[in-house]
């Protein structure tokens, strides 16, 4: 079954690789402030400049009791979004700063899987490896630097079991937006000195930008951009 399903795929992991046991109760170990901040440092520009993309997600699916997280590479959430009166339950879930969501520390989840799979992943409810975590479900989708290397992951959890599967398609879609917009906005702070090319056909919300210098050498793609040309190695 790990062979034809990537859900399967991940619980296999988290079972055998991992050894996770699926009804442990007890949510992992949270960093501390210092440990926190040292991520976010890492981080660089991300922090910052996600910050628009995750207000303008939050504003559009803050009204089904969602939480936004910007997690980084190891899947600890070094950012997040929610509503004042669902923080004590996000909380207690371990959707907080400062708390692991990697496959080896939570078993099969979105922000987990996807960091595992390298592409975006909902996770619904039971399909959540851990007992502890099926009461949410959760889209995530892996933000790429510069250089079309994994940076992080921006999640949308929600705990409403009556959120329709068009709703649940169009929270995941809304996430993958935000994500190549951030990749946007990060690929030209990166390259502010040059010309940006956005690829004909797809346009700019695809994020596939490509960097020019003054001799009209290429000298930076995004992931998308390599992508669709069929780029490999450092240009």
């Amino acid at each position: 079954a790990a062979a034809r399903s990537a859900l399967a795929a991940s619980w296999t992991r988290s079972a055998m690789l991992y050894r996770l046991d699926p009804v442990a109760r007890r949510v992992g170990e949270r960093l501390t402030e210092a440990e926190i901040a040292l991520a976010r440092e890492r981080l660089g520009a991300v922090v910052p400049m996600a910050v628009a993309q995750l207000d303008r997600l939050f504003q559009m699916v803050s009204a089904l009791g969602a939480c936004i997280v910007l997690a980084d590479a190891e899947g600890v959430v070094i950012e997040r979004r929610g509503n004042p009166a669902d923080d004590a339950d996000y909380q207690a879930a371990g959707l907080w700063t400062g708390t692991a969501w990697s496959e080896a520390q939570a078993g099969t989840n979105a922000i987990g899987t996807c960091l595992a799979e390298g592409r975006a992943v909902t996770i619904h409810r039971d399909q959540h490896f851990m007992a502890r975590n099926t009461e949410l479900s959760c889209s995530s989708a892996p933000l790429h630097g510069p250089e079309g290397e994994v940076l992080a992951v921006i999640d949308v959890s929600t705990a409403r079991a009556d959120v329709p599967e068009a709703v649940a398609g169009l929270i995941a879609a809304s996430v993958a937006d935000a994500v190549r917009r951030l990749e946007g906005d990060l690929f030209s702070h990166r390259y502010a000195g040059a010309r940006l090319v956005v690829i004909p056909g797809l346009g700019r919300g695809g994020g596939a930008l490509l960097a020019v210098d003054g001799d009209d050498l290429v000298i930076g793609a995004t992931r998308a951009a390599r992508a669709h040309l069929n780029l490999t190695g450092d240009l």
